[in-house]
């Protein structure tokens, strides 16, 4: 393979996932001896065929003659089904294990590579990406084990039959070097831009789908159907240069053997016209050497496969190789019969170079209702996502019950948390799926109670399977306050110790609305709970109300309080409700 050596040890990662599976790849290569010595014993009887049959007329063996050609078929045909197939098999296992690791690795890396990789990119390289790999994995290893054990097998007969006409052949094979190695180069290059245009293409499909209310509602179908356009034809040019390069390599090939070919005819007859060798000799001879090219054409386009691969291998591993921000310590602890306490100790936090906390410092008891309002881009749903640990302030400490949560495994933190998100992302899946999301093995019984709490078992035992009603990708038959009722059952099922609502009911009607603040009551019951509210009617009933702005708590205490200071908070409730108390 004419590979480079970061090229050379891309591709030895790659086949490093086929590892488990070498007896099967080992059967692979036993069948391919068998086909390579099918193609070697063709040219050796070419000999015989001609100087004993056709010349000499040798009548007893040319009866036997169909036989054997149907026996060698079969033999080749039977070798041939047992390399394919196992080596397919092989490669899939493989390829489906790349893709097993690359999507759990995705899973836990942090937020940050989230906010900064398309989604659409991700999936094209689960997926179209892994796709091209397993070429390489599967058809690739098939080819070249095959087609090298067969070129072997002829040139080893072809200089045993007559090792100057072999050498004749031999010298034009390097000179096919160059070219392969220009026009794989060409198609890798070509074909990972192109990959990256199948993100971007992916990348269109994932909004246009996502956002489909949005572009009905807007009237945006054409504007939307020409981006796809785009973004497809961007595609199609990266393609179709591969497909150029990937159809130049043949005809270069059939030039430069050409050479050889005329070479051994001109050399080969000479000899038979000096009787050195015999007609027979020479067809056998120039047999094996036509037979030796055709594996060697075979090889150099398992070449242009293979830089494919690397195209998408390397946008593959580039995924494999980006360790997660956020990770658990070696002395982690398990945070066990958790209490509630939650502590911010002179936090800092920043987005790359934009500082959005600074010197944040709050204490919550057990039990308390912390309240945490301001202007948008404030800090506040920062401070939800510091106290996930989806990110890890650069300053300062988050303490709970006692523990810095650095110190904390990932798993049992988050087993004591609980998220009411303003995205009331629902999965395409039942109603009693979504509910018991966070406790998967969750009785049917202990469902039913979340969702009557949550005020949602009404609503839910009208619609037509009831709690096995599927409710499409992102909740999509349900209403804003059906979705957000439903997150709240998840929550009340998750019966975590600390709760975080992050404007929880801004997107809903006021009849909702109530509703759902029933639900929260149910759900805020004896927890530490962190309310990020835009209304601020939803909060007027906080053991503490923290005012937030340009990262730093411009004011603290009770509602009551807050207004009897007339500072930011009371210009923020004056502007909702007009001065009336």
């Amino acid at each position: 393979m004419l590979l480079s050596n970061q090229q050379k040890n891309i591709y030895l990662r790659l086949v490093s996932y086929a590892a488990p599976y070498k007896w099967i790849i080992a059967l692979s290569m036993v069948a391919s001896l068998g086909v390579a010595g099918s193609d070697a014993i063709i040219a050796y009887l070419v000999k015989p065929f001609v100087d004993d049959l056709i010349i000499a007329g040798n009548l007893k063996l040319a009866q036997l003659l169909p036989f054997f050609v149907i026996g060698l078929a079969t033999f080749k045909g039977l070798c041939r089904y047992v390399q394919t197939y196992n080596i397919r098999t092989a490669g899939q296992l493989a390829i489906q294990d790349i893709r097993n690791e690359v999507f759990g690795h995705t899973l836990r890396l942090s937020t940050r590579f989230f906010t900064k990789s398309s989604s659409g990119s991700l999936m094209s390289r689960i997926l179209n990406d892994v796709n091209v790999m397993q070429s390489a994995l599967a058809d690739v290893l098939v080819t070249f084990i095959r087609e090298t054990l067969t070129l072997l097998a002829l040139t080893g007969y072809a200089f045993y039959a007559d090792w100057k006409m072999a050498l004749m052949a031999f010298v034009v094979i390097p000179a096919t070097v160059w070219p392969a190695v220009a026009i794989g180069r060409k198609i890798k290059k070509f074909s990972r831009r192109g990959q990256d245009a199948m993100g971007n293409l992916t990348g269109v499909l994932e909004q246009s789908f996502s956002g489909i209310k949005v572009i009905k509602a807007f009237a945006a179908e054409e504007r939307e159907e020409q981006k796809f356009v785009r973004e497809n034809f961007r595609f199609f040019t990266f393609i179709r240069k591969t497909f150029r390069y990937s159809a130049a390599s043949a005809p270069v090939m059939e030039i430069m053997t050409s050479f050889g070919v005329a070479a051994v005819l001109w050399y080969g007859l000479n000899r038979v016209a000096a009787e050195a060798i015999t007609k027979g000799e020479l067809f056998s001879i120039l047999a094996a050497i036509l037979l030796m090219y055709s594996p060697l054409k075979r090889l150099i386009k398992v070449n242009n496969t293979i830089q494919k691969a690397i195209g998408a291998a390397e946008r593959v591993f580039e995924v494999l190789d980006n360790q997660p921000e956020i990770d658990d310590a070696r002395d982690a602890v398990e945070l066990s019969g958790c209490l509630g306490q939650v502590s911010f100790k002179n936090v800092g936090f920043a987005y790359d170079d934009k500082l959005v906390l600074r010197d944040f410092s709050v204490q919550a008891k057990p039990g308390e209702v912390i309240a945490l309002v301001g202007p948008s881009g404030a800090g506040k749903s920062t401070f939800i996502g510091l106290l996930n640990r989806f990110y890890d302030p650069q300053h300062g400490q988050i303490l709970i019950d006692g523990y810095d949560i650095r110190k904390l495994t990932q798993k049992s933190l988050h087993a004591n948390l609980a998220l009411v998100d303003q995205e009331t992302f629902l999965f395409n899946d039942t109603i009693a799926n979504n509910i018991r999301y966070g406790q998967p093995d969750a009785d049917f019984s202990l469902v039913e109670i979340a969702a009557t709490q949550a005020y949602a078992d009404e609503f839910i035992r009208q619609l037509p399977e009831g709690y096995e009603t599927s409710i499409g990708d992102r909740g999509v038959r349900l209403s804003g306050g059906q979705r957000q009722r439903l997150c709240i059952a998840r929550a009340i099922l998750r019966d975590a110790p600390i709760l975080m609502l992050d404007e929880a009911t801004s997107a809903l009607d006021t009849e909702s609305e109530n509703m759902v603040q029933q639900a929260l009551g149910n759900l805020m019951k004896n927890r530490t709970t962190f309310v990020i509210a835009h209304r601020l009617s939803t909060i007027l009933h906080a053991d503490q109300v923290l005012v937030l702005d340009d990262g730093e708590i411009k004011e603290s205490g009770t509602h009551q309080q807050l207004l009897e200071k007339s500072g930011l908070y009371k210009r923020l409730y004056d502007s909702q409700f007009g001065g009336q108390s």
